[in-house]
């Protein structure tokens, strides 16, 4: 395999052999930035663009990760039972990674199943099976891909929810009218091996959280840089992303473990709803979600939340003749705090340490064979 680049007019002699060192092509990039930014285009010598080559042969690389699929699949599922309607709307990825990489070392397409025709196979499950959960749904895409096609070696699917929530009128729920709310987007994965476990994640994201007061941060390492004053009463308000593993997948009730993380989440930044509880810094609440959901939720292996901050200063109004007992506060949206944990179960990474040293077994052994 070669791989050009481009060869400015008056090449060295180490050049016009066609090999090239680091430097001698970073000297040569600099060299046509400098020609470029002093001429006119128009005025650049043609030749100045001839293509040199450097050889790199196939087998002093090795291919990571090769995959390949379609993003942003949009659709509106309406499933109807009798005069009342449900609905799913819903945003869906799919990548594909193939047995061989040959599409991409060797330009032969004759393995590669159309990003196109991915997308119409997603629809036509959609339109066959309909969407009982996202996950049963995201499962459903990994099942047909890898019992379809015998060149598919790895398939992911991504799958989010649009928030619409039946109407209610008085109390009444609607036949077939709905409301978009935005408290928070569902989401979930799917991903297989072939001969190997399906894995399941779900989520929410974008969930906005405020609680004004039981929030503080004190005790933190101070040096010549910190103009942070300590506070033991603010505004604690994020955008929370939370992602879990249920590990395997199983025959779970999806839906009623989702609502039930939701709602832990919600506990667990709140406390209880007559006085609160406090919350020491950003990470201890992150922490505090985590422990709420493991310890309620077992089919929960592995939980990942990431909380960013929103500020809100408090505004001050000494020129205005007025006393802001922090009444008036305005968002700053940049730049913002971050912080991010991922707990999991000891007996979960221990069963999987343990199917890695049976497979790291099996791998010497055939090695070992191989070398007889």
């Amino acid at each position: 395999m070669e791989y050009g680049i481009f060869q400015p007019h008056g090449q060295s002699s180490a050049m016009s052999s066609g090999y090239f060192s680091t430097t001698e092509i970073l000297t040569t990039f600099a060299e046509f930035c400098h020609l470029a930014s002093t001429a006119s285009p128009t005025l650049l010598p043609l030749h100045f663009f001839t293509i040199a080559t450097f050889s790199l042969q196939i087998k002093d690389i090795e291919v990571l990760n090769c995959e390949y699929g379609k993003n942003t699949i949009k659709f509106l599922r309406l499933h109807r039972e009798g005069k009342k309607h449900f609905v799913k709307e819903v945003e869906v990825c799919a990548h594909l990674r193939l047995t061989s990489p040959q599409e991409y070392l060797e330009g032969n397409n004759s393995l590669v199943i159309p990003t196109d025709t991915i997308k119409n196979i997603v629809l036509v499950l959609a339109k066959k099976n309909g969407i009982s959960t996202l996950e049963q749904f995201a499962i459903d895409i990994c099942n047909h891909f890898m019992t379809t096609f015998c060149q598919v070696a790895y398939v992911k699917a991504y799958v989010q929810e649009v928030p619409w929530q039946r109407l209610h009128e008085d109390g009444v729920p609607h036949i077939h009218a709905f409301i978009c709310v935005p408290d928070g987007i569902r989401f979930c994965e799917a991903e297989q091996c072939r001969n190997g476990p399906l894995v399941v994640f779900a989520g929410i994201k974008d969930l906005k959280l405020m609680k004004t007061t039981q929030s503080g941060f004190e005790g933190f390492y101070k040096n010549e840089h910190t103009t942070l004053p300590e506070r033991h009463d603010r505004i604690l308000c994020g955008e929370l992303f939370c992602k879990w593993s249920y590990g395997e997948c199983k025959d779970f009730d999806f839906d009623c473990i989702w609502k039930k993380i939701r709602e832990c989440i919600l506990e667990a930044f709140a406390g209880p709803p007559d006085c609160g509880e406090y919350s020491p810094s950003y990470q201890k609440t992150v922490n505090s979600i985590q422990m709420l959901v493991l310890s309620r939720v077992s089919q929960v292996q592995v939980i990942e939340v990431v909380l960013n901050n929103i500020f809100y200063d408090v505004v001050d109004m000494k020129n205005l003749g007025l006393n802001n007992d922090k009444e008036v506060l305005v968002p700053v949206e940049a730049p913002y705090g971050s912080c991010a944990c991922t707990l999991g179960r000891k007996k979960f990474f221990e069963a999987q340490g343990h199917m890695l040293r049976d497979e790291r077994k099996c791998q010497f052994g055939l090695a070992a064979a191989q070398g007889n």
